[in-house]
């Protein structure tokens, strides 16, 4: 009885130091954030292009070498896009933010219009309705002030622009360190865990490696397709005064699960509601054609079950990872949630699985197995 509640008294005092211990680590974590994040980019990087630098290394080239061509290649191809479409982008964006207010004034107008034609006998309602319902300043200053928040919540990191093109830098920097020397790394983290963990965890990097890489790089896949389509068909609908504009920002949010397309689907629809007819009806079916195609197609074809999670949970990883980090968790945490799905699936749902079905196999072993008495009757 002594040593029961001996047991219970120095469980409770291991379980109290160990939460005492744990506020100022959680305190510590925070503070570092800018750096975790650092880490995080950095990951998803090196797993992106990590295959291609195994490839080449079974044909012995060198790993850092594999890295440093890799990124040249990566640099020099981005620059090159962004110096040859890159003003175009930027002064058709800048004219999109200018034409919006206008074009939402439009919408109002005719919307009003509509409603007048249709209560002929107090117009004025109307009117009164869409001052106190719809204004549009107000619509475009929250729409403005609340992107500002978003952006300041993605930079909250760094210092500004040139923080955030060095902690760009500094994420390539680190993942290109990773890519080098990966296997010396992974085996001095493992290290520090005690057996038989060490190998189980060690085992599970090549998986997580493999399911975080091939997420973003279907997402980024997808996203160059759409981008390409987007501005293709607004070409050809008539808004080809934004379509290249347009396509940037519809790739850019497409990175984004879910709520990518939507917002990339609410400027060019703003647009096409202020020139009316035909226009805003087929871009609207564009859209939808678009969604479906990357619903239905796309993402099945290239993106797969690399994210093995279900869509709920990756719904709630994207807003989470937007209200703590902004875009960027709307963009890293995803693909860290799909790694963290290998490891729970691998060293805890499977072994649980295993578990049960041996237990439920003893329990349905036949009876002839077991010795059998036999009864001896009187004469």
């Amino acid at each position: 009885m002594n040593r029961v509640s001996e047991q219970r008294l120095t469980f409770s005092a291991s379980s109290l130091i160990i939460l005492i211990a744990a506020v100022p680590l959680l305190i510590l974590l925070w503070q570092l954030k800018g750096l975790i994040l650092l880490v995080m980019i950095s990951v998803v990087l090196a797993s992106a292009i990590a295959p291609v630098v195994d490839w080449a290394e079974r044909y012995r080239v060198p790993r850092w070498l594999s890295v440093v061509l890799i990124y040249l290649t990566l640099i020099s191809t981005i620059v090159g896009a962004v110096l040859l479409i890159g003003p175009t982008i930027f002064e058709q964006i800048e004219r999109l933010i200018r034409q919006i207010p206008l074009s939402l004034r439009s919408v109002v107008t005719y919307a009003e219009a509509w409603v007048m034609n249709l209560n002929d006998t107090r117009p004025e309602l109307a009117g009164e309705l869409f001052n106190q319902v719809l204004d549009v300043q107000a619509l475009t200053r929250w729409a403005i002030q609340s992107s500002q928040q978003l952006l300041v919540r993605s930079y909250g990191v760094t210092t500004g622009i040139l923080g955030g093109v060095f902690s760009l830098i500094l994420s390539l920097f680190l993942s290109g360190y990773m890519l080098a020397d990966s296997r010396t790394l992974i085996k001095n983290l493992v290290r520090l865990l005690p057996q038989p963990w060490e190998d189980r965890f060690a085992a599970q990097v090549a998986p997580v490696s493999y399911r975080i890489g091939s997420y973003i790089r279907g997402r980024l896949i997808v996203s160059a397709i759409l981008s390409v389509a987007t501005t293709t068909s607004l070409s050809v609908l008539g808004l080809s005064d934004f379509a290249l504009g347009l396509g940037a920002i519809a790739g850019v949010t497409n990175l984004i699960p879910f709520l990518g397309p939507i917002l990339g689907a609410i400027p060019a629809i703003v647009v096409a509601a202020s020139q009316g007819g035909w226009t805003f009806l087929w871009v609207i079916l564009l859209y939808v054609i678009l969604q479906n195609l990357e619903t239905y197609v796309l993402d099945p074809l290239l993106v797969g079950s690399s994210v093995g999670v279900h869509p709920l949970y990756q719904l709630l990883a994207v807003l989470g990872g937007t209200q703590v980090l902004g875009i960027i968790g709307a963009l890293i945490v995803p693909p860290w949630i799909a790694g963290g799905a290998v490891i729970l699936e691998n060293l805890y749902l499977r072994p649980k699985l295993m578990a049960e079905r041996r237990r439920q196999a003893q329990s349905d072993r036949p009876a002839e197995d077991s010795p059998v008495e036999t009864a001896v009757l009187p004469r």
